[in-house]
C-alpha cells in the first residue's frame, strides 16, 4: 500500500506539477528560462535512462542481449509512434485547409486542434504514469528519479500545449486547467501500471528498458535537435551548463533518496 501511495503522489506531482511549472515559464516571471528548460530536460532524461533505469534492469540477471533487443525495439516503436502522430496532424491540417471557408474557421480550427492535442497529451501522460509505476515497483528510489525526469521533460511539452490552446478564445487560466486535467491522467497511468507490473513482476526489467528507450528517444529525437542551432560561445556554454544541471539533478535526487544512483 505504501508503494501505491508513493506512485499516486509521484505521478500527480509529475503530471500536474509539470503543467503548473510550464504555466509559470509561459505566462509568469520565469519565461526567460524557457529555452534553458530544453537543455535541463534533455540532461535529466539521459541521466535517468543511463544512470538509473538501465543499470537496474541489467543488474536483474536477465540475459543482456534480450534487454538490448528490447531497448532497440523500444526506440523503433517510439520513432514509429512519432511518425504516426506527425502523419495524423499533417493529415488533419490538410483536411481542415481543404474544407474550411469563411472568416470564422480559424477559431474552430484552434478549438478542434486543442481538443485533439489534449487527447494526445492525455494518452502521453497516461503512458508516463505506467513508466513511473514500473520504476517504483523495482525500487522507490528509482521511482523518485523517474518521476523527476518525467516532470522535467513534460515542462517543454506542456508549454507547447498551452501556447496552442491559448491561441484560441481561451484565457491562460482556462488553458492551464485543461492541460492540468490531461496531466492528472499520469496518476491513472500509475494505478494501471501498479496493477500491470505487479501481475507481471518477472518482466519488470523489460518495463524498465522500455521506459529508458522512451526517455532516450525524447531526449535525442525531440529535445536536442531543438538545441542544435548556431549560437555564440556564451549561449553554447549556457546550453552545456543546463544540460549538466539536468544530469546533476538526477544524480543528486538518486543520492539523496538513498544513494541509489549507479
Amino acid at each position: 500500500m505504501t508503494t501505491l501511495f508513493l506512485i499516486v503522489l509521484a505521478t500527480l506531482m509529475a503530471g500536474v506539477g509539470s503543467v503548473w511549472l510550464a504555466a509559470w515559464l509561459s505566462f509568469g516571471v520565469l519565461s526567460r528560462f524557457t529555452q534553458h528548460m530544453l537543455s535541463l530536460a534533455a540532461g535529466a532524461l539521459l541521466a535517468t535512462a543511463f544512470m538509473n533505469l538501465l543499470p537496474e534492469a541489467f543488474e536483474s540477471g536477465v540475459e543482456p542481449h534480450q534487454l538490448f533487443l528490447t531497448l532497440l525495439a523500444g526506440l523503433v516503436f517510439f520513432f514509429l509512434l512519432d511518425k504516426a502522430e506527425l502523419w495524423h496532424h499533417g493529415h488533419e491540417h490538410h483536411h481542415e485547409e481543404a474544407h474550411s471557408h469563411g472568416h470564422h474557421h480559424h477559431a474552430n480550427d484552434a478549438q478542434s486542434g486543442g481538443w485533439s492535442l489534449l487527447a494526445g497529451d492525455s494518452l502521453h501522460c497516461f503512458g508516463d504514469g505506467i513508466l513511473i509505476a514500473s520504476a517504483f515497483m523495482a525500487d522507490w528510489h528509482l521511482g523518485a528519479v523517474a518521476a523527476l525526469a518525467v516532470l522535467v521533460h513534460e515542462v517543454p511539452h506542456h508549454m507547447g500545449d498551452l501556447s496552442v490552446i491559448a491561441r484560441g478564445k481561451v484565457s491562460s487560466r482556462a488553458a492551464v486547467i485543461k492541460v492540468s486535467i490531461a496531466g492528472a491522467l499520469t496518476a491513472l497511468g500509475g494505478l494501471v501500471g501498479y496493477v500491470l507490473v505487479d501481475a507481471l513482476h518477472e518482466h519488470l526489467p523489460y518495463f524498465l528498458v522500455v521506459a529508458s528507450s522512451s526517455f532516450v528517444y525524447v531526449a535525442l529525437a525531440d529535445l536536442i535537435p531543438q538545441l542544435q542551432k548556431r549560437l555564440s560561445l556564451q549561449q553554447t556554454l549556457a546550453q552545456v551548463l543546463w544540460l549538466a544541471l539536468g544530469m546533476g539533478a538526477v544524480w543528486a535526487v538518486g543520492m539523496s533518496v538513498g544513494g541509489h544512483a549507479h
